[in-house]
């Protein structure tokens, strides 16, 4: 689920990106290759497109990041209970580094 979420993520970034550099920073973007203001879905109907999809899949993108926050597996009480089950078989701390041997000094 964590996976198919990442990805989904990953297109909705790669759309926006292609949406916002459609636009011009002055308002014209692509609506500036139509001249006449007489054509069907001419200027303004292309800004108002682009603009509604730069605030849908920035809304879409930013939920989208809260709920794969939500699914990802962090260090909560199971990993530790994972830890304190391995010390208490072994007798031995569960750590990933070895036992430090203490070196002899020269008499």
């Amino acid at each position: 689920m964590f996976t198919a979420v990442t990805i989904i993520i990953l297109i909705i970034c790669a759309m926006l990106a292609l949406v916002v550099l459609a636009q011009n920073p002055k308002g014209g973007g692509l609506a500036a290759g139509f001249t006449g203001a007489q054509q069907i879905g001419g200027v303004q109907r292309t800004a108002d497109f682009l603009e509604k999809a730069t605030w849908t899949l920035s809304g879409a993108l930013m939920v989208l990041c809260l709920v794969s926050a939500g699914l990802q597996q962090n260090a909560g009480p199971d990993t530790l209970n994972d830890l304190d089950a391995t010390e208490q078989t072994t007798g031995e701390p569960a750590s990933s580094e070895a036992p430090a041997e203490e070196e002899a000094l020269p008499e």
